[in-house]
């Protein structure tokens, strides 16, 4: 990969400013966290600091800041990679396998709430602080899951897991959004990806020699060891920056709260967060959610009180949600002045479009593998990652041409109809009867390329429409999205496989042994166990899951056009060498969008800067 060019400059060797790492104010300095003055003062404790670290940091300390966001990132996401496969034998363990897409629904959830109030702890109490809050929650969750003996204890772990994950997540894309500009996002932007590459091809034999030779328990605990260990990078480039910035004399001006005014920071924590705001959001999806991917089964229970309550009561908080961001939140999660921009809507749009189609036939995949396919648990976990393996490798190389080619909205639009067509071929492609394993994989390949052509662009595309001071709010809205899509993906798949596949079952079961249908749908990886490919049972269990993935397959088919539609309606603005484009924003009128001291800005540069749609 080819480095920025960086050079030291001065006594203190901070970094050159071609580089836009520090020619502008942090990401941290955004949006409304810092008109919130984070507690009262003109600037968050948290920015103040970020600014003095900023200042002292030299070379080498870009270095090791780079290295360690890839290492850190190589450690989550293998163990992401074969966590997924251990939650299938987890679930089949507790003989709850079809919660599979209720657990997934959950930490979509959780991590759609905690986005918009982690980038703000981001800003008011500092990086350092927020990546070492997100390892221990990780570790938390990470202990409860790999201890757990029930399905309900495993899904606390996974709530914890998940608030730590996504701020280690979160803090990755804030910095580096903080040091590249608009034309280098893209490529930047994919070196926490990177890992995938390589993960793709080993995930499968540590997963594979872990339930061979161990338990998915071990599995899950050994990354308790092993993430804290790839953070220390990180943790050590800011803490060090920090001490020097100290010596230096950089954060004398940054007191602590007085005892006098703590009840008060308190309070202003309670607005700046939106802690409210973050409940209603997380209690109104889970409530809609997690019911409709739990009423089927071998039993329906769509007539069941609870199921009935849940659902009545997370529709009832939608408009108080509404009402509350638009009247009641002094600082909103949801940022609705800027929503008023057709790019941003529409790049929103493809956010949430784009898991949600991609969990309609992914979902269950690595079940179907083994059930329909009849692969080895290495070559399910490889075909499952093949998506991630495409996409990075696609993207990376993509990235290194929006350096040069300046335009990419036509990318992204080709993008997502390339995703539509290889949703297409899974329709087809579905089980070992219609084409066989290749077809399945080819699939992959080609929704993986997809994958690289789209997500990142139209992230990138997204902050160009806003103003350098709102690109952390809008990046983690966009974040949100895509963790809702994640949610509503997961809903509708575990909707349609809890309310088709059993009564498949039963029906294809009944002329051999119907009392093996409820066994069939709870546990199945030890069902197969038992009847090998070629037996009845066998060849009746694959027939219903050939027809229920057919269902999931046109559902992300169709659910494909509006996303396609949707990158059609972006902007095509021209990407230059700065961190925001000049006129960002300027159609939206003089309306405040988050805070008021940004009608004081009037250094707008006139420049002619293409917008073509």
């Amino acid at each position: 990969m080819a480095s920025p060019s960086i050079t030291k400059n001065g006594s203190n060797h901070s970094l050159d400013r071609s580089f836009h790492l520090y020619d502008a104010e942090p990401v941290s300095q955004r949006g409304d966290i810092v008109a919130d003055a984070a507690l009262g003062e003109e600037k968050s404790p948290g920015v103040k600091r970020v600014e003095a670290i900023a200042s002292t940091l030299t070379k080498l300390d870009l270095v090791v800041l780079f290295g360690g966001i890839f290492l850190i990132a190589y450690a989550y996401g293998l163990d992401q990679q074969t966590r997924s496969v251990y939650q299938t034998y987890a679930t089949n363990s507790y003989s709850s396998h079809s919660l599979l897409s209720t657990l997934n629904v959950v930490k979509a959830v959780i991590a759609a709430a905690a986005q918009p109030p982690m980038s703000k702890v981001a800003d008011i109490f500092g990086r350092l602080e927020l990546i070492s809050f997100s390892v221990f929650f990780y570790v938390l969750g990470t202990i409860i899951e790999a201890a757990s003996h029930n399905v309900q204890t495993y899904a606390g772990g996974q709530v914890l897991y998940q608030i730590g994950l996504t701020g280690i997540q979160l803090l990755i894309e804030v910095l580096i959004a903080d040091i590249t500009s608009l034309r280098n996002r893209v490529f930047f932007s994919y070196i926490p990806s990177l890992p995938f590459i390589i993960n793709t091809w080993i995930s499968g034999n540590v997963t594979s020699a872990v339930i061979a030779h161990s338990t998915w328990q071990w599995g899950v605990g050994m990354w308790t060891i092993i993430v804290p260990a790839t953070s220390i990078p990180i943790l050590l480039s800011l803490y060090l920056g920090q001490r020097r910035a100290k010596k230096a004399g950089k954060l004398s001006h940054i007191l602590p709260s007085t005892p006098s005014s703590r009840l008060r920071t308190l309070v202003q924590l309670f607005h700046t967060l939106d802690l409210l705001g973050t409940v209603l959001l997380a209690l109104l999806l889970s409530l809609i959610l997690i019911p409709l991917t739990i009423a089927g089964g071998t039993s329906s229970r769509w007539a069941h009180a609870d199921v009935i309550v849940m659902l009545v009561i997370g529709f009832v908080l939608i408009p108080f949600f509404v009402l509350w961001e638009l009247k009641g939140a002094r600082h909103p999660i949801v940022p609705f002045g800027l929503l008023r921009d057709r790019s941003i809507l529409a790049g929103l749009w493809v956010a949430l479009s784009l898991n949600l189609c991609w969990y309609l036939q992914g979902a269950y995949l690595y079940t179907l593998l083994l059930v329909s396919f009849n692969t080895s648990v290495t070559t399910a976990t490889r075909i499952t990652s093949l998506y991630s393996f495409c996409s990075v490798v696609v993207g990376v190389a993509l990235g290194g041409v929006f350096r040069y080619v300046r335009y990419i909205k036509w990318v992204a639009v080709a993008g997502t109809l390339l995703f539509a067509m290889a949703l297409g071929l899974m329709v087809r492609y579905r089980s070992g009867a219609h084409g066989g394993r290749a077809g399945l994989i080819g699939a992959q390949v080609a929704l993986g390329v997809a994958g690289g052509f789209f997500p990142y662009p139209v992230q990138a595309l997204v902050q160009a429409a806003t103003k350098h001071e709102h690109v952390a709010v809008i990046t983690a809205l966009y974040l949100t999205m895509y963790q809702i899509g994640s949610a509503f993906g997961n809903t509708i798949s575990g909707a349609i496989w809890s309310n088709t596949l059993p009564s498949k079952l039963a029906t294809y079961l009944a002329p051999i042994n119907g009392t093996l249908a409820a066994a069939a749908y709870d546990a199945p990886l030890t069902f197969i166990l038992s009847y090998p490919v070629g037996t009845p049972e066998r060849t009746a269990v694959v027939r219903a899951y050939d027809e229920t993935q057919r269902y999931l397959a046109i559902a992300g088919v169709c659910l494909a056009v509006p996303l396609f539609a949707a990158a059609c309606c972006l902007k095509n603005p021209r990407l230059g060498d700065l961190q925001a484009l000049p006129e960002a924003e300027r159609k939206l009128g003089a309306a405040p969008v988050v805070e008021a001291d940004e009608k004081a800005d009037g250094n707008i540069d006139e420049k002619n800067v293409d917008e073509t749609a």
